[in-house]
């Protein structure tokens, strides 16, 4: 069962950790359908949050962040690299979880990657999505927190936030 909206309707710190055990589902046009529980997640909380992309303000790229929970955030790193991110919390609160890893792939660019992600995502409905969504699981997961990767930009407070999660097996 797909998750609902207001499951990502709420602060990215209980969003992120709860998608650890979920499951990232992507049918293809051919409609092959892979599904992979998600291992890794990492949090981007609001324009106080230097390494968070709204920290720059409102702009085009980042205006979907400022959409409530639920929409799909993709945007392309150094020219090759897809990011898959899903929107948080509530209208005008900036937040976003990024997909850091599913089970197979460790990694946000191997992920999206593989699973034939890219920019044509951004701004949907993650709940409404037929091509891309999540699923549920019941299944109680155990996790351990990190600081998140690739963001010494942000400075010393921001980079050594441990608002990564991983899944432990």
């Amino acid at each position: 069962m797909k998750l609902s909206q207001s499951f990502f309707q709420r602060d990215v710190l209980e969003v992120a950790p709860d998608l650890l055990g979920k499951k990232l589902v992507r049918k293809l046009a051919d409609g092959t359908i892979y599904s992979y529980t998600i291992t890794e997640t990492e949090a981007y909380k609001g324009e106080d949050d230097l390494a968070c992309h709204a920290s720059k303000g409102r702009t085009p790229r980042t205006e979907v962040m400022y959409w409530e929970g639920g929409y799909i955030y993709v945007y392309l790193i150094y020219g090759m690299y897809y990011m898959l991110n899903v929107v948080t919390s509530k209208k005008e609160n900036p937040q976003a979880v990024l997909i850091r890893g599913i089970e197979n792939y460790n990694g946000p660019g191997k992920l999206t990657k593989a699973l034939s992600i890219t920019n044509e995502f951004n701004k949907q409905l993650i709940t409404m999505n037929e091509s891309l969504w999540i699923d549920d699981s019941v299944k109680k997961v155990k996790f351990r927190t990190d600081v998140r990767v690739g963001i010494d930009y942000a400075g010393e407070i921001w980079k050594n936030k441990p608002w990564r999660f991983i899944l432990i097996e």
